[in-house]
């Protein structure tokens, strides 16, 4: 697929941080071990966390990259899920970890840049090493099979002649989604009234049920599974161009909301700040090596395996781009 939705932004606008780049966090100074320790590295076994529960796409992908990097790195990986406060709690866990190598999390631009601007949590983005980015899952704008919405043309039409009275869900009031209705409505004029739930469930449900007359969603698999039965109907895809697997399907910045490229999710793979070079090297290549096997990108889903690996300094660039985004609105 192409690179899409933050990491297309970064490449357009100059829209996951190479060790000691420009986020402000100095990754280029070994901390944690000396060099031996590092070129050695890992010698024990690596502990992966998750911010959110099991059985979602953020567990899929990091169980599925941990069990990779387990094969490559001939150590034991254990990925533990650590839900709350809206990633918080795994952050505030990756952030206070030595940095060493043996603690990583599963990253999002929402758990780095979002929370830490709408909460005092008591880290930033610059506390952690970005590594790599593992998956981008884009999100859609999305109404159901009996909509009397066909079209994007005519969602917009609807909003247009009546601002505020279109109901659309997002998975949280202060996720990126929720953050680009806003956005729309700012820097567009566009006016829907957003209606957050707790997730991709939640949203289907009322979607189905017509008690939201759209929904913004990550097209994770259980979405893609909705559009593929017809019980979904895309409208709008998030990424900068039009993804590979729904042609049909409009971007925001091709129908002139320019900019709104940010409610897709990036995960990331990160350690806490101060890794030493050798061990994100030694971790950036190897992922590298994992999302380039056939049997790691099914399992995760080829449309959200990037076509050219995004690593360290591309993961800092789409967290730097979110912040600058969000930071006068949330700020």
């Amino acid at each position: 697929m192409r690179i899409s939705s933050g990491i297309a932004g970064v490449a357009l606008v100059g829209l996951l941080a190479a060790c000691g780049g420009d986020d402000g966090g100095d990754t280029t100074t070994a901390t944690g071990g000396g060099g031996d320790d590092a070129a050695a590295y890992p010698t024990e076994s690596i502990r992966m966390l998750v911010p959110y529960g099991a059985g979602g796409p953020t567990d899929l992908t990091t169980r599925t990259v941990g069990a990779c990097l387990e094969e490559e790195l001939g150590q034991t990986v254990v990925v533990e899920n650590l839900p709350g406060g809206s990633g918080a709690l795994a952050t505030t866990e990756l952030v206070g970890a030595e940095a060493d190598g043996y603690t990583l999390s599963l990253v999002t631009a929402g758990t780095m840049v979002l929370t830490p601007l709408a909460n005092e949590v008591g880290y930033t983005k610059d506390d952690i090493t970005p590594v790599g980015v593992m998956t981008e899952v884009p999100s859609v704008l999305a109404v159901g099979d009996n909509s009397p919405y066909a079209s994007a043309e005519d969602f917009f039409a609807a909003v247009e002649a009546e601002p505020g009275t279109v109901n659309v869900g997002t998975p949280g009031a202060s996720t990126p989604q929720a953050i680009e209705l806003q956005r729309l409505a700012e820097e567009h004029g566009v006016e829907v009234t957003a209606v957050p739930f707790n997730g991709n469930a939640e949203m289907t449900t009322a979607l189905l049920g017509g008690n939201v007359d759209a929904v913004l969603i990550n097209a994770s698999s259980d979405v893609v599974q909705n559009i593929e039965s017809g019980a979904f109907v895309p409208l709008v895809a998030s990424p900068e161009e039009r993804l590979s697997w729904l042609p049909d399907t409009p971007t925001f910045t091709e129908l002139g909301y320019d900019g709104l490229t940010l409610s897709g999710s990036t995960f990331g793979l990160a350690g806490p700040a101060g890794l030493p070079d050798d061990v994100v090297s030694t971790l950036e290549d190897t992922l590298q090596t994992c999302l380039e096997k056939p049997e790691v990108q099914e399992q995760l889903g080829e449309e959200y395996v990037l076509e050219e690996f995004a690593g360290a300094e591309e993961l800092a660039e789409v967290l730097d781009r979110t912040q600058e985004v969000y930071e006068p609105i949330l700020g």
